[in-house]
């Protein structure tokens, strides 16, 4: 099945954080209209962090990342009139896709507006699902102020890639699958952008795997949420300045209240260990993917001794990898 149709739409708005059932009647919903991504393993990384380590590969995701499950939740759940009208959003990249992609689902229009530092191939990528691009400068302001121009001017609803209860719904779903195949986790981590991966990953845990821990990693040039979740308070990056351009923004209150609640912690890694390891992760295991995916397992490389002999469960984000401007020899 690849349209999504309107007499198909059971899932409804959420305006709070999402229950247990919702959770399992989102992951019923859009289970048409996304991949159940595998898990893979590693001996030699294994080795390298002394754990056991599950890899869940949502760069074999639609559109080439797990922003597909959140975008198709917040596309099911509206309404006729706003469907027609098309969708909006802001983005880097991965969520443009996704929301672009719904919309194409939908045979709606899209209006995606992405900084013009996003990396080429996802500006294309995007264009590509027949999305209106439109490009602004790389802050955070600009994106707000032009999504705000676009609005007004289509009267497109806007898709937020993260301060949405939809979207957090359909980004549970990622590690909800991930308890579901793997065996009994002791930990998982991913990384920490907006959150809505994190919070996502934080209630799926709570709800099906409560004895299992949760960690967040972010890059150190980018750690608003490392910041917020030890001063107890959102705070705000002063810089975007970091290869891992899916991880460039901060959080909000609804993405944060979760983290805030459920992580156990948060780790922080630097630009070199973020490259060496999504290295590790091409050379070994024979992937692709994208630097904010090598986020959790730099974190975990540095930060050993809460994973040291168990069994991990890491969310490998997206695999959307510009090929012409790799980082491998440049750090």
């Amino acid at each position: 099945m690849n349209t999504l149709t309107i007499t198909q739409k059971k899932i409804t708005t959420y305006s709070s954080v999402p229950t247990i059932e919702q959770l399992q009647t989102v992951h019923h919903q859009i289970a048409p209209y996304i991949h159940r991504t595998p898990i893979l393993t590693s001996q030699s990384i294994n080795a390298m962090a002394n754990a056991n380590l599950f890899f869940k590969c949502e760069n074999f995701q639609k559109i080439g990342a797990f922003k597909m499950r959140g975008a198709a939740c917040a596309a099911l759940a509206l309404s006729e009139g706003e469907i027609a009208r098309g969708l909006a959003t802001h983005s880097s990249g991965n969520h443009a896709q996704a929301v672009a992609k719904s919309a194409q689902n939908l045979k709606t229009k899209a209006y995606i507006v992405m900084p013009s530092n996003a990396p080429e191939i996802k500006q294309k990528a995007t264009a590509s699902y027949g999305a209106e691009v439109i490009l602004c400068e790389p802050t955070l302001a600009a994106r707000e102020s032009t999504l705000a121009e676009v609005v007004a001017r289509t009267g497109a609803t806007f898709i937020h890639p993260y301060d949405n209860y939809n979207v957090i719904a359909g980004q549970s779903t990622c590690a909800k699958e991930l308890i579901e195949d793997s065996p009994i986790l002791d930990a998982i981590i991913a990384p920490i952008g907006g959150g809505g991966l994190m919070s996502g990953t934080c209630l799926a845990a709570r709800y099906f795997s409560p004895l299992t821990k949760v960690y967040g990693a972010e890059p150190v040039a980018v750690n608003d949420a490392y910041r917020s979740f030890k001063s107890g308070q959102i705070e705000e990056n002063t810089t975007t300045d970091t290869i891992a351009d899916g991880l460039k923004t901060n959080t909000c209150q609804k993405t944060f209240d979760i983290m805030k609640t459920h992580l156990e912690d948060i780790f922080t890694v630097s630009e070199i260990e973020i490259v060496q390891a999504m290295r590790i992760i091409w050379e070994r295991m024979k992937i692709i993917i994208e630097p904010s995916c090598a986020v959790p397992l730099a974190a975990i490389l540095k930060h050993p001794e809460p994973f040291t002999g168990k069994k991990v469960g890491v969310i490998l984000t997206g695999g959307n990898v510009d090929l012409s401007n790799l980082p491998f020899t440049k750090l």
